[in-house]
């Protein structure tokens, strides 16, 4: 199994054995069940579908509920296929917690980056902007972006106002510090994308597989 569904709770400080403060990040991984197990003979590879967090049924449609109801487990809120082996033995209605990590030191984060809305080229790409001064007319303003006579036309990809954030990130190689498997969490060092309270996909990292 690659990994776990959790949920941000925010980021605190702990001490390791060397007396050191580290920055980590706390998040309530698991526990999933597998909703769906797919093999290549039916679906054409082999992975599982696995659900997090709980929903009512009013909140999901009539195929979801038909779909959970085959599995015969409890509506979930969150879905993500994990790539298994072939001779792997999960089944629908398995549960997962945070014994997927055993003897893992290092992991990938996936999630979505905080959104800031509508933003200026000041601030969504670092430019400088126009003189502040009290005749300055283009202070925070893009400025010329046309050509000459030829091509005549703004380039495709111009960087321009727009929207900034929400977008799909992976944090590679962060260190498990501690696990808590009692309140299925997990410390890991350093910052993960998103807010608090949204939801990541912990997986075992793939660069850095460093073993405790």
């Amino acid at each position: 199994m690659q990994g776990l569904i959790g949920k941000k709770l925010g980021m605190t400080q702990v001490y390791d054995g060397n007396g050191h403060r580290v920055a980590v990040t706390m998040i309530e991984a698991g526990p999933c069940l597998i909703v769906q197990r797919k093999t290549k003979a039916t679906d054409g590879y082999d992975a599982v579908q696995i659900g997090f967090g709980s929903i009512k049924e009013k909140q999901t449609s009539k195929a979801m509920a038909g779909h959970f109801k085959k599995a015969a487990v409890d509506l979930k809120a969150h879905l993500c296929e994990m790539a298994v082996d072939a001779a792997e033995t999960a089944k629908a209605g398995d549960a997962l917690n945070l014994a997927v990590f055993d003897g893992v030191k290092f992991v990938d984060v996936s999630g979505l980056t905080k959104g800031k809305g509508f933003q200026g080229v000041v601030r969504r790409y670092g430019m400088r902007g126009g003189p502040m001064t009290h005749g300055g007319h283009s202070k925070r303003r893009i400025g010329s972006i046309g050509s000459n006579s030829y091509p005549a036309r703004v380039h495709r990809g111009h960087r321009m106002p727009g929207h900034q954030g929400q977008v799909p990130v992976v944090q590679q190689n962060l260190r498990i510090v501690e696990m808590r498997p009692d309140q299925n969490m997990m410390l890991v060092e350093g910052a993960i994308p998103g807010a608090v309270g949204s939801i990541v996909v912990v997986r075992k990292a793939i660069k850095k597989t460093g073993k405790i």
